[in-house]
């Protein structure tokens, strides 16, 4: 009963504008579902909301003048918390995550403890010309590179990033693959990560990854190896824009009206535990924006024995309707 009055309670988080959305408990409710976790096995760490740019899609608000960064201590109780419970995959995001100033210390303690770390970097940071020892660190532990490319369109991707990131992304990505990353063979893998600039779902997931690999290849010699083709989750900044632009409900109706029932199973919170820049654990990065604890409860990292229980509760409101949409959010 909490967790249900919680979820109503927080539909409209934040922006101060009703939303007529059939609350995301009651749509499992009515399909005979209930959104419980599996077996854990990924651990997301968000180091901070620092990011060099104000990406109008961002649903954590990240950008230059926000001061939330992990600090040290924080990730040494991470480090052990993944230490006493053996995750198979590390992913590591923010903000930008090569702006925290731990963020090599991170790395080096968290290849060991897992056969998968990914970070999630800020192609325009870590292509900046001060980060070779980072790259190389990538390189050298074989840490999987999972890169957001919103955009083939230059004039689109700029539009929704900050003026001349596009060219600044392309040549990051020039870089990668000039060390390896994205090349057949290399064991080192770079992932690309697309989403609509605009208040509308995006295409075919198979069709997009076709689209861009040919296009990069032939316009710019660039290679990857997946891409991820994900809608823009109604949080933060992206909330913000479609309150002023007049599309929330249009949005919010658009993701309840392509609600996927198959896609329930193999959300990615039910196999997922987020840790914030303060050491508080979510059920993803999305709920650590609205401020929906894990299963509803505070916790901090150093109070968890191990893995969440399976089976237990997983903390919902209506952004999840984004991850159930078409062919799903994972």
């Amino acid at each position: 009963m909490f967790l249900e009055q919680l979820e109503v309670e927080n539909i409209e988080a934040s922006s101060g504008e009703r939303v007529g959305t059939v609350p995301f408990s009651v749509t499992l409710s009515r399909h005979g579902l209930k959104l419980n976790r599996n077996k854990t096995h990924t651990l997301q760490i968000n180091v901070g909301f620092l990011c060099n740019q104000t990406c109008r899609h961002c649903h954590l608000n990240a950008g230059p003048n926000r001061k939330e960064n992990m600090a040290s201590g924080i990730i040494d109780e991470v480090i052990s918390y993944a230490k006493r419970s053996r995750f198979d995959t590390i992913d590591i995001t923010g903000g930008a995550p090569e702006l925290n100033p731990n963020i090599e210390r991170l790395i080096e303690k968290m290849v060991p403890l897992a056969p998968k770390v990914m970070l999630r970097p800020n192609l325009s940071v870590l292509n900046d010309g001060k980060r070779e020892h980072l790259i190389q660190l990538l390189k050298s532990n074989r840490v999987v590179v999972v890169a957001s490319f919103p955009s083939l369109n230059e004039l689109q991707m700029d539009s929704q990033r900050g003026s001349g990131i596009f060219q600044i992304s392309i040549d990051a990505l020039k870089s990668l693959n000039a060390i390896g990353y994205g090349q057949d063979g290399s064991g080192l893998e770079l992932n690309l990560v697309s989403n609509p600039t605009g208040a509308f779902l995006p295409p075919s997931q198979a069709a997009a990854e076709k689209r861009f690999r040919q296009i990069l290849k032939k316009k710019w010699g660039i290679v990857f190896n997946n891409l991820y083709n994900f809608a823009n989750v109604p949080l933060g900044r992206f909330r913000r824009w479609l309150i002023t632009t007049g599309n929330l409900q249009k949005y919010m109706d658009k993701l309840y009206a392509s609600f996927n029932p198959c896609a329930v199973d193999g959300l990615m919170c039910r196999t997922l535990v987020s840790v914030s820049w303060d050491g508080y654990l979510y059920d993803c990065d999305f709920n650590l924006s609205r401020g929906l604890f894990m299963g509803g409860r505070k916790i901090h990292v150093s109070e968890m024995a191990g893995l969440p229980e399976k089976e237990s509760h997983i903390a919902t409101a209506d952004h999840c309707y984004t991850c159930t949409a078409g062919a799903g959010f994972t």
